[in-house]
């Protein structure tokens, strides 16, 4: 009687295998790290390419997009209707404004944080069109808004919605304290109202979201 041979892979084969399983893994792993920071890095010049088009337009007509009382008559395309003026007190919204509904109507002097990349986008700083009041989004999928004041910050701020907590916490370690409740760049819980002391503790929580808020 015929006895089968039987076959097994040899040390080399597995080693192959081996070494090509981990360059596989490696891969990912790195392509998993370029992606994040490509991500970092776009909200750090989103967060610059804000302020850039707030100042410019300050510099250019002496108020600031959103607040501009005069945004009716300066812009053929809002064909004067008040209603898509700011206050003029130089200013944009308050503390509880940021994430107002986009379908939230346009009122005089009301909404600035509505009206601001609307402004931007009317004056040609930003594209887009001049009546569309909707807000950016970051690149992890939440709101880009601005506001006067946020937590325990002074001044105007942006503030950039539902970053997870991981990314949270390498932003305010590469542009601030590393805390989510001092410093110039601050946090809350997303979903809490950013009028308000921050609702975050000392630390970032990994399972959390938050809206970051960054001091201009």
């Amino acid at each position: 009687m015929n006895q089968l041979k039987q076959k097994g892979f040899t040390l080399v084969e597995i080693a192959i295998v081996l070494v090509i399983v981990g360059l596989l893994i490696g891969g990912v792993l790195k392509g998993q790290e370029m992606i994040t920071n490509a991500k970092l890095k776009r909200i750090e010049s989103d967060n610059a390419g804000i302020a850039a088009g707030m100042f410019s337009y300050q510099d250019r007509y002496l108020q600031l997009p959103g607040d501009d009382s005069a945004a009716a008559d300066r812009f053929d395309v809002y064909a004067g209707l008040a209603t898509n003026n700011g206050g003029g007190d130089g200013t944009i919204g308050d503390g509880a404004d940021w994430d107002l509904p986009i379908t939230t109507a346009w009122a005089d002097g009301g909404q600035e944080t509505l009206k601001f990349f609307g402004h931007l986008r009317a004056s040609g700083l930003v594209a887009g069109a001049a009546d569309d009041s909707t807000r950016p989004s970051n690149a992890y999928g939440g709101q880009i808004g601005i506001q006067d004041g946020a937590l325990n910050l002074s001044g105007h701020v942006t503030i950039f919605g539902a970053i997870e907590g991981p990314i949270a916490k390498i932003l305010e370690g590469r542009l601030d304290d590393t805390s989510p409740d001092s410093g110039r760049v601050q946090a809350a819980i997303s979903g809490d109202d950013m009028s308000l002391p921050a609702s975050a503790a000392a630390t970032y929580d990994d399972a959390q979201r938050y809206d970051m808020a960054f001091r201009l």
